[in-house]
């Protein structure tokens, strides 16, 4: 299996996943004209096209794309609008010839019906589990967005994260900021900065990296449970130091001049 990248609109990837005979299935669409040049220049057919939420920047180009691939479209049952032609529930598990087979997890909380695509030694994680952040609560709370991802805490240390937008180094400009004495945020910090010198996407992304790097997936650690509390202003569970945290991530981007 080979996973190509296909960036699109602002800070979209496009996911391209290469199996035998080159055949592809497309993560996401949410602009049709690059990644039909790249299925052309890669020489690629493409079996199917798998859906991780409704949001526009994750769905405008399908309906441009069928008309020249009219294949099946796979997205969450909950979230089912026109496009979506499988409509998949938690646990469904899609097999397509030549390139593997996809279990569908229900990961909420970006929204109520969220999919993320696991196989082995990759996940493809729309807007629940960006590199170094998580999604904004638009439609779920706090404690679905933290189930989902201590749900994915559970995939092997040497997952691959397929996310769908190209945040890391703002995540990790928080992630710093909130916990300013881990080293290995200030590590990725420089990783990433040479990787876009060199025009290099910083994703994906190992687990591990994001165990040691991620906020979100660290809520529990305690100099930085420490630190939530000291934005909460008082001791709190799980659910709401998850919570606040995202708070505190959304103030940060509001004051942040980038």
């Amino acid at each position: 299996m080979q996973i190509h990248a296909v960036p699109v609109l602002n800070d979209n990837y496009v996911w391209l996943i290469e199996g035998e005979q080159r055949q592809c299935a497309v993560v996401d669409l949410g602009d049709a004209p690059p990644v039909l040049a790249a299925i052309d220049a890669l020489g690629l057919s493409v079996q199917a096209i798998l859906l991780t939420h409704h949001h526009a920047d994750h769905t405008q180009g399908i309906a441009a794309f069928r008309a020249r691939y009219p294949v099946p479209v796979y997205g969450p049952a909950t979230e089912a609008q026109r496009w979506v032609t499988h409509p998949l529930a938690d646990g469904d598990v899609i097999n397509l010839p030549q390139i593997g087979a996809f279990a569908a997890w229900l990961t909420p909380g970006h929204t109520l019906g969220h999919l993320s695509y696991i196989t082995d030694g990759a996940a493809f994680t729309g807007d629940t589990l960006f590199s170094a952040g998580c999604g904004r609560l638009f439609e779920g709370t706090a404690a679905m967005m933290l189930a989902s991802l201590d749900r994915m805490a559970t995939l092997p240390d040497t997952t691959q994260i397929y996310c769908g937008h190209e945040y890391t180094a703002d995540n990790l400009r928080f992630a710093l900021f909130a916990e300013p004495e881990n080293p290995a945020i200030a590590e990725r910090i420089r990783a990433v900065a040479e990787a876009a010198a060199l025009g290099q996407p910083s994703v994906p992304v190992g687990l591990a990296e994001e165990l040691q790097t991620n906020p979100f997936l660290r809520i529990r650690t305690p100099l930085l449970r420490q630190a939530i509390e000291v934005f909460a202003g008082k001791k709190i569970s799980d659910v709401e130091a998850f919570g606040a945290l995202r708070r505190w991530k959304d103030e940060f981007d509001g004051l942040s001049p980038l």
